[in-house]
């Protein structure tokens, strides 16, 4: 599924040594199923030709007001007007303070001025030396553009080309693509906080060794993400997992069931929605060796006692918030068989208004899945597809429960 299908970008290229990752970034566009038309100042096409960005966006490339291919001589006029957004990156400080003050002395500048704001959005990602980007007056200039309207997609930290380190650099062309297909994304949570565990948890037998499961991580962590694109405040808590924190999220990483319930109870006093994907052991040793256990050749294994971990999906949801409906609750059930009885008979033991059946053997580890919706008027099928796509579609169930009458 290509995310940006049927949209029309117009990037922006200013002045400024970033202009590496534009051509990454265009490309990356164009995968997603957008249409890319480049617009370039003078100072851009110092560091990257406009060449490379034709090859590239398989389109001509604008970088003159002047230019005599539009028949009415007005590019500025005629390439805004079909615009789904407008992305200027990189975006250098002297193109912000141009923007600022409404100045519009070349073809980019023109062209941003001249949109119809209420209709193309205008987003914008800084890149400049750190000292640059600290200076008052740029910080000014940003928070007078966002009041503006400009939605200002922030900075990377990290080496940067005059041999400095810290704040300023342009947002990798992955960071910027993901907060792309996140602003078109419908804001069904705007406004709301979300708590969602994920992965599995991992239970000390020793030192090198313990109980864990095959659960990867990969739905909770897509759950997340659409949570985010939909516009809430999210808050992550992690099983042993090597995903990517989704951009915006809030992560915290934890190991054993203890450790999440004691991330996630702080977490679901002020939460709106609480999402237990993770897969967490409903055992763990009594007590683990301080030491390897070692073999000692009786070919016996050594005797291991087990006792309950805690429920952290029935504690949250039994919590006096989510009882009084402050917090709605959501648990995942990856069964093994007997799908709809199993997961029908969770959601009634464990108090909560939606629960998500899957089987695990057939998702764990997959980048795909199937999903089972259960609540207290039966129950819905959501056939297999990307756990992202899969994890929208949540969304938007969820929201509906919390908006019926939208």
């Amino acid at each position: 599924m290509n995310d940006l299908a049927g949209k029309h970008i117009v990037l922006g290229l200013s002045g400024g040594i970033a202009c590496y990752k534009a051509a990454e970034l265009c490309r990356a566009l164009v995968k997603q199923g957008a249409t890319v038309q480049v617009v370039m100042t003078e100072a851009a096409a110092q560091f990257i030709t406009p060449v490379t960005m034709q090859a590239l966006s398989n389109r001509p490339v604008y970088d003159s007001q002047w230019d005599r291919r539009e028949p009415n001589n007005m590019p500025h006029i005629n390439l805004s007007r079909g615009a789904d957004a407008i992305l200027v990156a990189p975006c250098s400080a002297d193109f912000m303070a141009k923007l600022l003050h409404g100045r519009a002395d070349d073809l980019l500048s023109l062209m941003c001025l001249a949109r119809p704001i209420d209709k193309v959005p205008l987003l914008l990602a800084p890149a400049m030396n750190r000292e640059m980007w600290a200076h008052p007056a740029t910080q000014r200039n940003m928070v007078q553009l966002a009041a503006d309207g400009a939605h200002i997609l922030g900075v990377g930290t990290g080496f940067q080309a005059c041999g400095e380190t810290g704040d300023g650099r342009m947002l990798e062309p992955p960071e910027l693509l993901e907060d792309m297909i996140a602003f078109f994304q419908p804001k069904l949570l705007s406004g709301r906080k979300v708590l969602v565990t994920a992965g599995p948890t991992f239970e000390a037998i020793d030192p090198v060794r313990g109980m864990t499961n095959l659960s990867s991580g990969k739905m909770g962590f897509a759950i997340a993400r659409a949570a985010r694109e939909a516009g809430a405040e999210v808050t992550l808590v992690a099983g042993p997992v090597s995903l990517p924190t989704p951009r915006g999220v809030m992560r915290i990483d934890v190991q054993s069931a203890r450790d999440m319930l004691q991330a996630t109870e702080p977490q679901a006093r002020s939460a709106d929605i609480f999402i237990a994907t993770a897969a967490v052991a409903d055992w763990r040793p009594a007590a683990a060796s301080e030491q390897k256990i070692k073999k000692d050749g009786s070919g016996r294994a050594p005797r291991l006692e087990f006792t309950e971990n805690p429920d952290i999906l029935a504690t949250v949801a039994q919590s006096p918030r989510a009882k009084s409906g402050a917090l709605f609750c959501v648990g995942f059930a990856a069964e093994s068989h007997n799908l709809v009885a199993n997961a029908q008979a969770k959601r009634l033991r464990k108090g909560v208004p939606l629960l998500v059946g899957n089987i695990g053997p057939a998702t764990f580890g997959a980048d795909d899945n199937a999903l089972l919706l259960v609540d207290e008027e039966g129950t819905q099928e959501m056939p297999r597809a990307r756990k992202l796509q899969l994890a929208r579609a949540l969304v938007a169930q969820i929201a509906n429960r919390l908006h019926p009458h939208r």
